[in-house]
């Protein structure tokens, strides 16, 4: 980062410091928009109230997290890093004229790029090409010294690595996908090469293959190479280490500090069976405000759900949101009893469930700039099992996405709900009732069921990312709808869950796909998951019109006419979920997800593009992080300050600078 980037950014750190401490301003949530992407900055409530040596636990936390960002780049794609340093490279020194058509359009692609930690789409998880021509970029590559013609044909080859993970029905879904995961290898040999470890008899597997690349030897021999210290990834791994160590040193107790000194040497060794310490160590903690999450975790980005992409999270707990989460942990087994599934599939004990509301601290990694809105951790299913699992509401994230659509003066609900009482209700009680949704998703969805003896957890393959969603969304759904949420006091009465019911439906038939270009398929597992859900259950209630599709004035609308009838529907098809996970029947899982979460109608999907383009609002969003800025005194930190800066650009040029790695 050159020198006047980093003035610019330290200006606009000053100022904003200046202004949050000094009088109050607006505070605008939306700080940049471009292509289909809008980027808010969120506010992190409760921060100080934090004591000195909290707020330097998270501070290391959050530096052990920034410090794993090339690692996800270089998973989602060997030639992300490239591509990014040399963004990097022409936006802090090219001289030109920065005003110009061709500029801007290079200027979207960068922020593009940053948004998504790579030259595909984030979501969509399509490549994408700059709007500006191939020679004007070879230009600005050639006046900064970055001339690599074999970088540039390929940021340009719209073919070439078209999907980040690929979702192909007929070739070979390992050598099609983008990712960084495995080199030189068909799907077949990595299936073989796993199906010798994994012993089915053991109780308590190991994630085999979570954290490592399956290659080829000089011998033609299929082999891991492991991501650690000393391996591949292990210049950031030490990093990411070296900031756990100073963490740990001012940890809020002792569970946090053994689990942390576990999770470095797993680091250290690549060891999966200290993964599985760690979750065990980290699940026990349900007593501290700070919390994190730091590695690689989730599989969604892998075309065979098996190898995990690195992220890095850091919150702290909100007490009062946190209430009714812990009112759901405390009744778990109520919750696991009475679901409509097979009482074979459900956990005669259930332990170990918390839950709670917290405020992001820090994003990174994969869940960087774009972030989920509840997280449930840990994956292995023997360890939810034997453990617990811990669950959280990232309240200041959704709070901010409210409020950053207050700032739009048009709305996707006015657009798309039938008539004013539906806005009604959703206006009453559609945001929180959202809140309960992910709580329920989070808490008990997935820490729901339990597999039958023998059955691998990898047992469904590319479909187990979508179906596990589905599973935990329908959980979530049949039980806002019960009493029992009345009588607990969390869903204020018996009219509450239908906005979100009409929410959710309207949403997977229809309003999600302005997210998908014209033509293309639904990829994303979340995607997938709400439009299997939803067409399954219009289908399925199409004989009792429990949805209906109405038409007015050209315009297509999606309307719940029994809510009852669809919850029902929502029971069975959890029953239906759960037997698939439990089961292990790769092929019924299969059948559900290519049948109804797919494929788009190509009427409706034009329909619904043209008619939020109208709107002009964005379909996605992301954020950056607040910065933490130690205050120094006689040579002494004497406090953290958060910082909330408003430069998108700017931040991600300055983690460009500080947290460079790889």
């Amino acid at each position: 980062m050159n020198n006047c980037i980093k003035m610019i950014f330290a200006l606009s750190l000053c100022s904003l410091a200046a202004s949050c401490g000094g009088h109050k301003e607006e505070f605008k949530y939306t700080v940049d928009q471009f292509a289909d992407l809008k980027v808010m900055r969120y506010k992190v409530p409760g921060w100080e109230s934090l004591s000195l040596q909290q707020k330097e636990y998270a501070y290391y936390l959050a530096e052990a997290a920034k410090f794993g960002r090339d690692i996800t780049w270089d998973q989602y794609c060997k030639w992300n890093l490239p591509v990014r340093h040399t963004l990097e490279t022409i936006l802090n020194s090219w001289q030109g004229d920065r005003d110009t058509d061709n500029f801007q359009e290079f200027l979207v692609y960068a922020k593009r790029v940053f948004f998504s930690n790579g030259v595909h789409h984030h979501y969509a998880e399509d490549k994408f090409i700059p709007g500006c021509p191939k020679d004007y970029f070879a230009s600005l590559m050639k006046d900064t010294g970055c001339v690599d013609s074999d970088l540039l044909d390929f940021i340009y080859d719209a073919e070439a690595l078209y999907q980040r993970r690929s979702t192909s029905k007929t070739g070979d879904i390992v050598a099609l996908s983008a990712v960084n995961f495995y080199e030189g290898v068909s799907r077949g040999e990595v299936d073989a090469f796993y199906d010798k470890m994994e012993n089915p008899k053991d109780p308590t597997p190991i994630s085999y293959g979570l954290n490592s690349k399956v290659v080829k030897n000089a011998d033609g021999k299929v082999i891991e190479l492991p991501w650690k210290s000393g391996g591949i990834y292990g210049p950031a791994i030490d990093k990411i280490c070296e900031n756990l160590e100073k963490a740990s040193a001012v940890a809020e107790n002792d569970i946090q500090a053994r689990a942390i000194k576990i999770l470095i040497e797993y680091y250290k060794t690549g060891d999966l069976r200290k993964w599985d310490d760690f979750n065990v160590e980290w699940v026990k903690d349900t007593i501290g405000q700070i919390d994190f999450i730091n590695g690689f975790i989730e599989n969604y980005d892998d075309p065979l759900g098996r190898k995990a992409t690195w992220e890095g999270y850091v919150n702290v707990k909100d007490s009062a949101a946190s209430a009714r989460t812990e009112i759901l942990s405390k009744n778990a087994q109520w919750f696991e009893d009475n679901s409509p599934v097979d009482n074979r599939f459900k956990k005669k004990n259930v332990k170990g469930v918390s839950a709670k509301v917290v405020n992001a601290i820090a994003l990174a990694g994969a869940t960087y700039p774009s972030t989920p809105i509840g997280i449930n951790l840990p994956n292995a299913d023997w360890i939810r099992k034997d453990h617990g699992s811990k669950s959280v509401t990232i309240a200041n994230i959704t709070h901010t996405y409210d409020l950053a659509a207050l700032e739009s003066p048009r709305s996707v609900l006015t657009e798309f709900a039938w008539d004013q009482d539906e806005i009604d209700a959703a206006k009453k009680y559609g945001d929180y009732a959202d809140e309960v949704h992910t709580d329920l998703h989070e808490c008990l969805g997935h820490a729901s069921g339990q597999l039958l003896e023998g059955v691998s957890g990898n047992a469904l393959g590319e479909y187990q990312s979508a179906l596990e969603e589905a599973r935990a969304d329908l959980f979530g759904l049949y039980y806002i709808a019960d009493p029992k949420m009345v009588e607990l006091g969390i869903i204020p009465d018996g009219e509450a869950y239908k906005a979100h019911y009409s929410g959710y439906i309207r949403n997977g038939l229809f309003t999600q796909f302005t997210r998908v270009e014209l033509g293309r398929p639904n990829t994303e597992a979340h995607m997938q998951n709400r439009k299997l859900i939803a067409e399954w259950c219009f289908e399925k209630g199409a004989s009792r019109n429990v949805i209906e599709k109405k038409m007015r004035d050209g315009k297509t609308y999606f309307v719940v006419n029994d809510f009852e009838a669809l919850r029902g529907l929502f029971a069975e098809l959890l029953a239906e979920i759960q037997r698939i996970k439990s089961e292990g029947d790769y092929e019924a899982g299969k059948a559900l997800i290519e049948t109804y979460a797919v494929d788009i109608d190509p009427a409706l999907h034009k329909e619904v593009r043209d008619r939020y383009a109208a709107l002009n609002l964005k379909p996605y969003g992301g954020f950056i992080n607040p910065e933490i800025v130690p205050v120094v005194e006689d040579g002494k930190v004497v406090d953290y300050q958060l910082v909330y800066t408003d430069d998108y650009l700017g931040q991600q040029l300055y983690y460009g600078d500080r947290y460079k790695t790889l």
